[in-house]
């Protein structure tokens, strides 16, 4: 009766947290639809049924890795390891594949590897209360270091013949690629996870007011814990596609500028890093119109350093967007919004 009663008292926190990131999602809408029009008419084979799959296709593994993101920020943390749990997990399993192991005990070596790393950095956060941004960094490295030491190779292929290794990320369902359905499928449960489930509401109080959350009997080192093993799960998902668009994995990406890309989508979409509002339409939000950039790019042959330069100050938008629509002064910081 007492989480009923914290679930009510707290579901408020939620609406008021997707009614703070509506504004910010709508001007993102609005700016990438401008965009689809503008570009379609300037850009010969923009506008086209394939290269709008292919867009799509192409920010799924983005989209989910910032599903993960997106949690994780709406409780006001951040995981800077992310990508390296995709990237190690996976280098990992298709070693053992290449050893002779099976597909099937590969993908969940490659998951509990993921949740297993997912969780220490959740007990480092919530009960050694050492600063997440501090903890996902030093693991992010670790993870790396790790998996090249068991992995000594830059990439990791994946045997062609394994169907099921492959599908998530190579097949086709009625012409559309897998993909597009897996970052739907993923993005559908944690809406309804996040909106319609009593954890869901308390990661929302968590993130708002961490202390009242505490005060109205939310176990949140618990919590924590299980958000970090959430993303690690999200992560593990984006290999598995990874796996099969690209058949192979890369150690070098968790080297890269990808993590940022993430936070640049989930910031973008309008999950606050103050935490406590956004939701899975922010994320979907921001994929699109860093999908329609970069998909634009391409066909313009933009350099990856200008893109890099324009990433950057797309994402300093966003932060400075973000602090004029969601202002907040000792009050609010002592109190929640």
């Amino acid at each position: 009766m007492a989480i009923d009663a914290t679930t009510r008292r707290f579901g408020n926190v939620q609406l008021r947290a997707r009614s703070f990131a509506a504004n910010q999602e709508r001007i993102v809408f609005l700016i990438t639809a401008a965009l689809i029009v503008l570009f379609g008419i300037g850009l010969p084979g923009f506008a086209t049924v394939d290269n709008f799959l292919n867009l799509l296709r192409s920010i799924s593994i983005l989209g989910i890795l910032g599903l993960g993101m997106g949690l994780i920020v709406i409780s006001r943390g951040i995981d800077l390891s992310e990508v390296a749990i995709m990237a190690g997990s996976w280098s990992i399993a298709l070693i053992e594949i290449q050893q002779g192991m099976g597909a099937a005990p590969a993908i969940m070596l490659a998951l509990c590897l993921a949740v297993v790393i997912g969780c220490i950095n959740g007990v480092m956060v919530a009960f050694v209360e050492a600063p997440p941004l501090f903890v996902t960094l030093a693991a992010g490295f670790v993870i790396y270091g790790a998996a090249f030491w068991f992995a000594p190779a830059w990439v990791v292929y994946a045997p062609k013949e394994s169907r099921a290794l492959l599908f998530l990320g190579a097949g086709q369902i009625g012409g559309v690629p897998v993909p597009i359905f897996v970052f739907a499928a993923a993005a559908t449960v944690a809406h309804l996870f996040l909106s319609r489930t009593s954890i869901g509401r308390f990661i929302y109080a968590q993130g708002d007011n961490p202390d009242a959350a505490r005060l109205a009997g939310i176990a949140l080192r618990p919590l924590i814990v299980f958000e970090y093993a959430l993303v690690a799960v999200l992560a593990w998902l984006a290999g598995y596609v990874w796996v099969g668009t690209t058949g192979s994995m890369q150690m070098a990406i968790t080297q890269g500028t990808m993590i940022f890309d993430v936070i640049l989508v989930v910031v973008l979409g309008g999950i606050s890093l103050v935490g406590g509002r956004g939701g899975v339409f922010s994320v979907v939000a921001g994929c699109m119109l860093i999908g329609v950039l970069l998909n634009a790019f391409t066909i313009m042959d933009v350099n990856s350093e200008v893109q890099n330069i324009i990433r950057g100050f797309v994402l300093l938008a966003a932060i400075i967007l973000d602090n004029w629509l969601h202002p907040r002064d000792e009050e609010t910081a002592r109190q929640g919004d």
